[in-house]
């Protein structure tokens, strides 16, 4: 149950009697612009995202718990008793 060709005809009548003609079609070029703009952000951050450099390696204690982890053991935890 979509909007129909008659319901689509009445909604452009009754928004051509509120806003006028040119007004309209005003309204219609700046969501025209703004969903252009819309567009080519989304594609800019994804081709962001495409050329990011991988994560710096991990050292130090980061490695330790890291390989721990992959091996399946936990890492030991210190005891305050």
């Amino acid at each position: 149950m979509g909007i129909g060709f008659r319901e689509l005809l009445v909604i452009l009548v009754i928004a051509l009697l509120i806003f006028g003609g040119k007004k309209l079609r005003t309204i219609g070029s700046d969501l025209g612009a703004a969903v252009r703009d819309f567009k080519k952000a989304m594609d800019t951050g994804e081709k962001e995202v495409d050329e990011q450099k991988p994560l710096k390696q991990l050292t130090g204690n980061d490695a330790d718990f890291a390989a721990s982890e992959k091996q399946g053991s936990k890492p030991e935890q210190k005891s305050n008793v």
